[in-house]
């Protein structure tokens, strides 16, 4: 069952090639081939220029982008933090309690 299977070819292998019988290569006659055709000129295109108005406008942006990704990130890890201690905190009172009911109190 997890023996190794080796592929079996179905056709026989063929036959080498004597180098004696190989005759000399000749050199093809050359091919003329048109020359292509020139792409159609492309419109220029227009670059972004930015003006020292519109790049305080970009940086102001990303720093706002910045800031508030920032504040979400921050406000998550804190909702974790306040849920993980407030779970802990009951965790500790049902172990109080159910020491209390097990002493018979």
């Amino acid at each position: 069952m997890l023996q190794p299977r080796i592929p079996v070819n179905p056709l026989p292998p063929g036959h080498p090639i004597p180098l004696t019988d190989i005759q000399p290569a000749t050199t093809p006659t050359p091919v003329v081939v048109p020359a292509p055709v020139p792409a159609p000129a492309k419109a220029p295109r227009t670059s972004v220029q930015l003006t020292p108005g519109s790049a305080v406008a970009l940086a102001a942006g990303g720093g706002a982008v910045v800031l508030v990704v920032g504040a979400v990130l921050v406000s998550m890890l804190l909702a974790v933090a306040i849920s993980a201690a407030s779970i802990a905190v009951v965790a500790i009172v049902l172990r109080l309690l159910v020491r209390d009911m097990q002493k018979g109190r």
